[in-house]
């Protein structure tokens, strides 16, 4: 049995969908058989310009082989990244040509990854399993400009509608993405199998080590539009500057406005994208973690995949984020949320943080990642199994 893995973020890539797409292989590796061989097709680290890492360009682990192919230097910007997606597909196209696979599982945020596991399935007669972490269409119709809306988006659910159509099963990340799926796909196979916490997060002792004189407020993570920091970070600032402090870990396109908008904030630090170790570090270092998403319609269906990082770390939480993920978080102890890009909303639920460590044993260990991939592993196992029975 042979199974191709696509991703275009893998370890030691800094990103949720290399997290999440490691933690699969690593269960898939625990449940499968000496029969089953596992090929992940994915990249060179290149999530963050500002953080270079680098990896083998392939690597054997027993019967799992990576193959990651290097891309053109790009940045956050829409044609860099579509260049950098064109690399990649091209060489995923090149290696697959005329090899045999009993499944196909493309994870993706983007959509185009998904796009690329259809074409693939279809050019080697497979099933397409996919793993859908975003809604693209609903995500542009947010983010682009009338005139480009009218252009791109036909195209956009063109692409989602074959890509869908394809799948024999779809695993949503968001039970708040069920909704438009399930209304534009009734007859499609769907699983809701979230995002969750990492082991290397668990079990650690946060305690803030030195109490300063002012309280830290901690974002950590992509710096985009999606984000909306420049909306909220400078205004927050300003309403606590005697009292406290912003770090803001990350990096992303929208990193230079945000830089420029606090740029007379003595109380606001940006720093570049840091290992999860150091990452540790500053979570131990803060007193609150912050969450924001911008205020698109389309953000009312995501699960941050941080909020799970978050929750671990036994900190307050404050989030401004609305719809599916603000009902999620009523079950996250010491969360704290407001309306997104709501200066004042956001001063009034920092306040309203209580200091101190927070008991979360409970999700801890439900939303453990190892358990939710080892879900994910025997859901994608057991499509692969019914294949190839019927063949």
């Amino acid at each position: 049995m042979h199974i191709l893995l696509l991703s275009f973020y893998f370890e030691p890539d800094l990103s949720a969908g290399s997290f999440r797409m490691t933690g699969l292989v690593e269960a898939l590796q625990r449940q499968i058989g000496a029969e089953v061989r596992i090929d992940v097709l994915t990249t060179q680290p290149n999530r963050y310009a500002s953080y270079s890492q680098t990896a083998l360009p392939e690597e054997v682990r027993g019967a799992v082989t990576v193959k990651r192919f290097a891309l053109p230097a790009h940045r956050s910007g829409f044609l860099d990244q579509s260049r950098a997606f064109s690399a990649y597909a091209y060489q995923v196209i090149k290696v697959t040509r005329g090899s045999q696979y009993d499944l196909v599982f493309a994870t993706s945020s983007r959509l185009f990854t998904a796009a690329l596991g259809a074409l693939v399935a279809s050019r080697v007669r497979a099933p397409l399993y996919l793993d859908i972490r975003d809604i693209f269409v609903d995500t542009m119709q947010d983010v682009l400009s009338p005139l480009a809306a009218r252009l791109m988006l036909p195209v956009f659910r063109l692409v989602e509608k074959l890509t869908m159509r394809r799948a024999v099963h779809i695993n949503l990340v968001s039970a708040g993405f069920l909704e438009y799926f399930s209304d534009r796909y009734p007859s499609a196979c769907f699983s809701v199998i979230s995002n969750g916490i990492d082991d290397v997060f668990m079990g650690v002792d946060y305690a803030k080590e030195a109490v300063g004189s002012k309280t830290i407020v901690l974002y950590a993570g992509n710096i985009g539009e999606g984000q909306g920091l420049v909306r909220i970070i400078p205004g927050l600032a300003k309403a606590f500057r005697d009292s406290h402090e912003f770090w803001v870990v990350g990096d992303g396109g929208q990193r230079s406005q945000l830089e420029h908008a606090v740029s007379d904030l003595s109380n606001v630090k940006i720093m570049s994208p840091v290992s999860r170790k150091d990452l540790l570090a500053l979570y131990r270092s803060s007193d609150i973690l912050f969450l924001h998403l911008n205020d698109f319609p389309a953000f009312c269906k995501v699960l941050p995949s941080k909020l799970f990082e978050y929750a671990a770390t036994g900190k307050p939480i404050v989030a401004g984020v609305a719809g599916y993920a603000a009902q999620f978080l009523q079950q996250v102890t010491g969360a704290v949320v407001f309306q997104p890009c709501h200066v004042e909303g956001g001063v009034a639920a920092i306040r309203d943080a209580k200091p101190g460590p927070v008991s979360r044993q409970l999700f801890v260990e439900r939303y453990s990642r190892a358990q939710l991939m080892q879900e994910l592993a025997g859901s994608l196992l057991a499509v692969t199994k019914s294949g190839a029975s019927q063949g």
